[in-house]
């Protein structure tokens, strides 16, 4: 079920009017897309930051009432104070049910503590993304890209090729990483033990710096029994 906010009706413009809304714990916004003209909102800040908390507001699409108006709407842009905990200003997108979106989502991984890479090699298993751009259609958007890592072995990866999607639902992948690798697995390399009777660098180094001193300490020795 789409998560469902309130937003109200904005008629001032401009960085003063934005400044005072803040002061009365609002929070200025903007609606755009679709058939319809932009549409400045305003909505109370503290539910808002609460529900910018969870992950689904980010990544669903969002059921939007403005007075008896209910409308779906995808998150596309926050603002938040460099150094306050306060959203500066907020703006969603329209859904069109015919139109294609192109939406990042989250990534998550299931079945790593069975995968034979933990299992039988104690790799560490790293995940490479947190999250990816899709493209489909607003009634098959899913609220996150799920990747089994059950069949990872050590020292192998997996790739976009290697992760199934939902119906409907293309990666959308730019620049020269054609090949998205997800999550890799790999053994860290531990210390060999020094053998028997050869001493460690460790123990070298300090045998050399307390060779000096104790050269230092019985030259003095020396030079009272000669006298």
């Amino acid at each position: 079920m789409a998560t469902e906010f309130t937003a109200f009706p904005r008629s001032a413009l401009g960085s003063s009017a934005s400044r005072r809304l803040r002061l009365t714990a609002k929070v200025p916004g903007i609606v755009y897309g679709g058939e319809a003209k932009p549409e400045l909102i305003e909505l109370d800040h503290n539910p808002l930051w609460h529900g910018l908390k969870k992950e689904d507001f980010h990544s669903s699409i969002l059921t939007m009432t403005v007075g008896n108006t209910k409308s779906q709407v995808l998150l596309r842009d926050v603002q938040y104070h460099p150094f306050k905990q306060l959203i500066q200003h907020i703006d969603f997108q329209r859904v069109d049910a015919n139109k294609k979106l192109h939406m990042k989502v989250p990534v998550h991984f299931t079945n790593q503590d069975i995968s034979p890479a933990v299992k039988l090699s104690a790799a560490v298993v790293n995940h490479i993304v947190t999250e990816v751009e899709i493209s489909c259609l607003p009634k098959d958007l899913p609220r996150f890209v799920e990747v089994d890592l059950k069949d990872l072995k050590s020292g192998e990866s997996i790739h976009a090729a290697d992760v199934k999607l939902p119906d409907g639902v293309t990666l959308v992948i730019r620049g020269r990483k054609k090949d998205l690798v997800f999550a890799s697995a790999s053994v860290v390399a531990e210390e060999a033990a020094p053998a028997e009777g050869v001493a460690a660098p460790a123990e070298v180094a300090a045998s050399k710096q307390k060779a000096p001193a104790a050269a230092a300490a019985a030259a003095p020795a020396k030079d009272a029994k000669k006298k």
